[in-house]
């Protein structure tokens, strides 16, 4: 496989380095993908499972080569791969630095493979300042603004999908997989991604996502809460999700999101704000500040990530 791109409709200033439906039942797990418990072994602030992992960094930053040597061999002898996790979620890195991030991870990957080598896996968690991004073969179509003179930046990309929007209070996961060692099909890992999502809503907010026969992402009902588009070459991912998590919405009006017409967009919060009235322990009143919701479904994320792609997450 050289390149391809899957997306987000039907399915074919910060440095990254320096209605009530919905809110009840859990989500079904999709064939395949694994559903064990993890189970912790804490050692200060940093924590292993027997299944899988998230290790985090201590409060000043610092990781001694004596802890990391250490938990290398828990993975390994664990038989888990380790994926080291870029943490920005409270940043908002601009658009074309991560886009350049990732494409850098990737190309130290394709060099590694041509070398015979293997490299762990990554991943990179943050949020963007407002940008509209187009996939490969996106349509202009689907944008409702004069392309000389756009209402943010604007960039067309080499992922799948049409259109969309990024900005403060979405949460975006970008991971960088070599599928050769989860499963070298493009359409499982699509269904893998929007799993992460469904059970991240579950576990974060007893919120109930769904899927959506024919299309790619994540819905609550008949309304869109999270897109996907990806890129892989030689079976090397990136690109990934967006969650709308306390995201302004207007900027969506500008555009076709994912170009689809048909459907419209929400967010975590105002699916909150809507179910406040049941007085769930999960209601609104418990995410009164968007960044304690930002923050409970971030934690959520980076869990359910790590157990359906059954990878070590080492937070640094």
């Amino acid at each position: 496989m050289e390149s391809t791109v899957l997306g987000c409709s039907h399915r074919n200033p910060i440095s990254l380095f320096g209605n009530q439906s919905h809110l009840v039942h859990p989500p079904i797990s999709v064939a395949h993908i694994p559903t064990s418990t993890p189970h912790f072994v804490t050692k200060g602030l940093k924590k292993v499972f027997s299944r899988a992992c998230i290790s985090k960094s201590y409060d000043d930053g610092s990781f001694s080569s004596t802890i990391a040597e250490g938990y290398s061999s828990k993975c390994e002898s664990l038989g888990i791969r380790k994926c080291e996790c870029h943490d920005r979620f409270r940043e908002l890195v601009p658009y074309v630095e991560a886009w350049a991030w990732q494409k850098l991870r990737v190309e130290e990957r394709v060099q590694a493979l041509k070398r015979g080598e293997d490299m762990d896996d990554c991943l990179v968690v943050l949020q963007h300042p407002p940008v509209y991004t187009l996939g490969t073969r996106s349509s202009n179509d689907f944008l409702k603004f004069d392309l000389e003179n756009p209402p943010f930046e604007l960039h067309r990309t080499e992922r799948g999908g049409e259109v969309t929007y990024h900005g403060p209070g979405q949460l975006v996961m970008y991971p960088i997989l070599n599928l050769r060692h989860h499963q070298m099909d493009l359409h499982w890992y699509l269904r893998s991604l929007e799993e992460v999502v469904i059970r991240a809503l579950w576990s974060a907010c007893e919120i109930r996502a769904n899927r959506i026969e024919g299309l790619t992402g994540v819905w609550v009902g008949h309304e869109k809460v999270a897109a996907i588009g990806v890129r892989v070459s030689r079976w090397i991912t990136y690109h990934g999700l967006a969650l709308n998590v306390s995201t302004n919405l207007a900027p969506f009006a500008n555009i076709v999101p994912c170009g689809i017409a048909n459907y419209s967009v929400t967010s975590l919060s105002k699916l909150l704000e809507a179910g406040s009235d049941l007085s769930l322990e999960h209601g609104a009143s418990r995410y009164k500040h968007p960044d304690v919701l930002v923050d409970t479904v971030h934690q959520s994320l980076l869990s359910e990530f790590s157990r359906i792609f059954q990878v070590a997450v080492a937070v640094c």
